[in-house]
């Protein structure tokens, strides 16, 4: 699935990558999720653009009255940290905060919610660590709603052409954007309707921001 750069899509094959301990390293969801005490992190997708005002405030509330505890935001973007009280799937739990946030704001917005440990291991396996030390803020992690098909990869890889470095690992996919993301037309709309699923980004300083907030 690699290209040379001289072609303008780079791809990286998982057996490219260095090998990890696949128990540590696992970005596949857990059947549970943490109980209270341990944290989590939720990427709220497509607040506060276009007109879709969505308050931190008025997040964490939400929050703390579905029983998350010390619910925390950072940035405007759609960030959260908590604790989790109840033990339930990630779906689930994913489905009633975004059955809250529908009646409460008034619009459909989409949770993709991920264990510390998950996130940790998603920093660990970033394919891209000169670019994370380098130019951390075109490099993208775009938490997805579910793992894409190999065949929905190939259809994003094989559908369009740019400058941009892509890496698809189970739920969740590393960007390069290396002009930018402003003007790329590698836009967050493509990715989602080549790959089938849903998805929200956040630069690599937002994603350690996050980590380091989870550990507090």
């Amino acid at each position: 699935m690699s290209r040379d750069r001289g072609q303008p899509l780079h791809w990286r094959a998982e057996n490219s990558l260095p090998k990890v301990d696949p128990a540590s390293m696992s970005t596949k969801k857990s059947e549970t999720l943490p109980d209270c005490g341990n944290c989590c992190i939720a990427l709220l997708r497509a607040v506060n653009v276009g007109g879709r005002s969505v308050a931190m405030a008025e997040l964490r509330t939400m929050l703390a009255e579905l029983g998350c505890a010390n619910p925390r935001t950072l940035l405007q973007s759609g960030n959260a940290v908590f604790g989790l009280e109840l033990r339930t799937s990630p779906a689930a739990f994913e489905a009633k905060l975004e059955a809250e946030a529908q009646r409460r704001f008034g619009m459909t917005v989409a949770f993709m919610l991920r264990s510390a440990a998950e996130w940790d291991a998603i920093i660990a396996r970033n394919p891209f660590a000169a670019a994370a030390r380098k130019d951390p803020a075109h490099l993208l992690l775009m938490a997805l709603k579910g793992a894409p098909t190999a065949a929905a990869i190939k259809a994003l890889r094989d559908g369009y052409d740019g400058p941009e470095t892509i890496h698809v690992s189970g739920h969740d996919a590393y960007l390069i954007y290396p002009e930018g993301i402003g003007r790329s037309k590698l836009t967050n709309a493509l990715i989602e309707r080549k790959l089938g699923v849903a998805g929200t980004a956040r630069n690599w300083n937002t994603v350690l921001k996050l980590a380091a907030l989870a550990k507090t």
